[in-house]
């Protein structure tokens, strides 16, 4: 749809945003910065899971995400059933409604086209298979921002991502195994392009360096069970996942060197709570953070990080604070070793703490060079980041983007 001449273009954005994870709102307010610098006379809002929070921290209008409000509440009685089957019909109406009233929605990255964490077809997949569905058919243009992407085995799960990402009118991905992964689902990627994750375009706090004698290590923490395809033995991968961390935070205690636990959801407090219980230490320490710039400023406190989500490692690379990997999906390997840390990266469903100390250790000792090295990804990851916002303002916003270039002509 094409806005009336004189009426402010009308965008939404879309997504599991406010709900307590801090990645996907610091996308969103990626995506907020770009539009209130190209495009101020926009009119924002937003369909997604915490519309209070939205509301409250961004200052734009938002509608709850789904009919029904239990959702993500395991349905164990008849009614619960019942709703949850019944919300779903609603939902299509009420997303196409949606939709309806908007020029451009706009899905501000995230990982909505993987299932690298546990996920249920019905859930998301659907909810963004609606979103998808609606734009094409009422002609509202919708696009899939830097968004992240794997290949996905649950045929109802891999189907609703399939068609959502051919149905999207702009895809482009944070890194390229999730374009090449959309190609093997069978989606026609030739046009589609790959810019950093969205939150390097973040403002970041200066990292203050080390200081000469060995200073404090964030950890960075998650309630980590495995994805899609690990169900079965989930507990063993999070028991294992929390032992192995609880060694490392123990042992650098042990040597006198100061932790500070950080989260990125907030279902991660139960393992900040655990790991606090298990070692005991005055020098152990949490931190409560509320957005990603409130995790940058603790990492970039830090001598060195050790964290396994993925928006924390890229709040720790954004403050040029040298960081090593728990990974447990390939996203995490390919960020990495686009930032120049390949090598220090552990897995996550096997942590072992033994080696994982053996990498710390390796890591710090090339702590200058690497902190150069990530100066200058940075500075490139910020270059791609505003090509990419001259793209999306060109392909979603041709009036604007004319009116703009006559007035630069004058």
């Amino acid at each position: 749809m094409t806005p009336a001449k004189g009426t402010p273009v009308r965008v939404g954005v879309f997504g599991l945003l406010g709900s307590g994870n801090l990645g996907n709102d610091g996308s969103l307010e990626a995506v907020l910065g770009y539009l209130r610098d190209r495009h101020p006379e926009a009119a924002v809002d937003a369909l997604c899971g915490g519309p209070e929070a939205v509301t409250a921290r961004f200052g734009i209008p938002a509608t709850r995400l789904h009919w029904y409000r239990g959702e993500y509440r395991t349905a164990s009685r008849a009614g619960a059933v019942v709703g949850k089957g019944l919300g779903k019909l609603v939902d299509v109406f009420r997303t196409a409604a949606w939709v309806r009233r908007h020029d451009v929605v706009i899905v501000p990255g995230m990982g909505v086209l993987e299932a690298t964490l546990p996920l249920r077809p019905w859930g998301f997949p659907y909810s963004l298979f609606l979103l998808c569905a609606s734009g094409r058919l009422l002609r509202t243009r919708v696009a899939l921002v830097s968004v992240g992407a794997a290949e996905i085995r649950d045929r109802p799960t891999r189907a609703l991502v399939r068609w959502s990402g051919r149905l999207a009118a702009y895809r482009s991905y944070r890194d390229a195994q999730s374009r090449d992964a959309m190609r093997t689902m069978g989606v026609d990627t030739a046009r589609d392009k790959v810019y950093p994750d969205l939150a390097f375009s973040l403002p970041a706090p200066r990292a203050s360096g080390p200081s000469g004698a060995p200073g404090p290590v964030c950890v960075g923490v998650m309630d980590f069970h495995g994805g899609n395809d690990d169900r079965a033995r989930a507990e063993e991968i999070y028991r294992r996942y929390l032992d192995g961390t609880t060694r490392f935070v123990r042992t650098l205690a042990g040597e006198g060197r100061p932790v500070r636990l950080l989260t990125g959801d907030t279902c991660d407090a139960s393992v900040v709570a655990a790991i606090l219980d298990a070692v005991d230490s005055p020098l152990v320490t949490a931190a409560e953070p509320a957005s990603l710039a409130d995790l940058m400023n603790e990492m970039a406190a830090a001598d060195t990080v050790v964290a396994v989500r993925y928006h924390n490692l890229i709040c720790a690379l954004k403050t040029g604070t040298p960081v090593l990997a728990l990974s447990y999906a390939a996203k995490s390997d390919a960020l990495m070793d686009g930032m120049g840390l390949g090598a220090y990266c552990h897995p996550a469903r096997e942590v072992d703490a033994d080696r994982l100390l053996e990498q710390f250790r390796a890591l710090e000792k090339r702590s200058a060079e690497l902190r150069r090295t990530l100066a200058e990804r940075n500075q490139a990851a910020t270059r791609q980041l505003e090509d990419q916002f001259d793209e999306l303002t060109a392909t979603l916003f041709p009036a604007t983007d004319h009116a703009h270039a006559q007035r630069e002509i004058r």
